[in-house]
């Protein structure tokens, strides 16, 4: 079960943050997201430790904890998608298909003129199509 996505910013700012879980989770997966910032941080300065090439956009799993597991995305604008989920046995192809969707998403809502460039994303179409991906996932 998918329980946050987000997307952060080149400059590690949150542009959007949803769970799909309690209020009072909430916190916990902020604090998860801002940890994997680190993790995604060290994979990009470090390619050959961590075994991953600059070219691939697909981080792969950032780090398990003991309920969830963290997935991660970089694009070529340096910006982050981070998954948190709950399942523990998720398909690395499940996830590439989720983040490719995830970007498209991400694409249209910051191609909108309205849209500010490093500010929040407050599409309410986004939030949709999102909730969409999310749910065509079986994930959640």
């Amino acid at each position: 079960m998918i329980v946050c996505v987000a997307v952060v910013g080149h400059q590690n700012n949150p542009l959007y943050i949803q769970s799909f879980t309690d209020v009072d989770d909430a916190l916990k997966l902020h604090h998860i997201v801002h940890c994997s910032l680190d993790v995604i941080e060290e994979r990009v300065n470090n390619p050959k430790k961590s075994g991953t090439t600059l070219n691939e956009a697909f981080l792969g799993l950032l780090y398990p904890t003991v309920n969830y597991k963290v997935y991660g995305y970089l694009t070529n604008t340096k910006v982050k998608f981070i998954l948190v989920t709950t399942d523990l046995d998720v398909r690395d192809t499940d996830v590439r298909s989720f983040f490719r969707k995830f970007h498209a998403a991400y694409v249209d809502a910051v191609s909108n003129p309205f849209h500010v460039p490093g500010k929040k994303i407050t599409s309410r179409t986004f939030a949709q199509t999102v909730s969409n991906i999310v749910g065509s996932y079986g994930l959640n």
